[in-house]
């Protein structure tokens, strides 16, 4: 968002939860939804003296990688956003190796759940495994009226890889705002009127990032959503 230089160290945790920790303050903020200050942009989390932007892909990272604890230590208030998906972070923390400090376990949806909010609506639904659907309405000639499914019979890299996009008419106006200051071709996909600014990396790769974006959202409640036994909905989810 912001352009900034960051810096990113993460350490071993034990039953602590996923925890954010910036630098000369001591308190950490938990990545937990009570802490969630804002979700323009970004999802932003916070407590009364510091705030973490841009958690998502890593938290996504994390669903990934079955990780439930962890030190995050962060230069700047921003998470970097590398190559723009969640790819790097999750073959770091694999690469550094992860101690399993359970069995595998999943979690029931015992009834259905539904939020909505304008046009966006988000249902978790009782299912024998982790499902998810999403359906976007983009002004994109690819993204009208789409959708993509996404199981554990596909190859979640997929996901993991899937970078952040936006309207590219929409970026001179972000920048004199001071926002999408760090945008390349590299780590962001520009909507054109007919295209995109880059190649895309697979298929429908915005929807797909935005499967990433809610799987690190819904892991602040806790729960690795990928453990859940439900199919989720979501159309036009934000």
């Amino acid at each position: 968002i912001s352009g900034q230089d960051s810096k990113v160290t993460i350490f071993p945790a034990h039953d602590e939860g996923i925890r954010f920790f910036l630098s000369n303050y001591e308190t950490p903020v938990e990545a937990k939804v009570e802490n969630v200050i804002s979700t323009d942009n970004s999802t932003i989390i916070g407590n009364s003296e510091i705030k973490i932007a841009m958690i998502e892909h890593l938290m996504a990272a994390c669903a990934f990688a079955d990780i439930s604890a962890l030190h995050v230590y962060v230069s700047t208030p921003e998470l970097p956003v590398l190559d723009g998906s969640a790819i790097e972070g999750y073959n770091l923390i694999n690469e550094a190796g992860i101690e399993k400090t359970q069995d595998n376990y999943e979690i029931e949806i015992s009834q259905h759940i539904g939020l909505k909010s304008e046009n966006a609506v988000l249902t978790l639904t009782p299912e024998e495994e982790f499902k998810v659907n999403y359906s976007v309405n983009f002004d994109h000639p690819d993204l009208r009226n789409k959708w993509y499914n996404f199981d554990f019979s596909q190859d979640k890299k997929e996901i993991l890889s899937a970078r952040t996009f936006g309207y590219f008419k929409d970026l001179e106006k972000f920048q004199k705002a001071g926002m999408a200051l760090g945008v390349t071709k590299n780590n962001t996909v520009g909507l054109l009127d007919d295209g995109y600014t880059t190649e895309l990396r697979s298929e429908l790769e915005p929807i797909k990032h935005k499967i990433l974006d809610l799987i690190g959202d819904l892991y602040l409640t806790g729960i690795n959503p990928l453990k859940m036994k439900a199919l989720i909905m979501a159309k036009e989810a934000g």
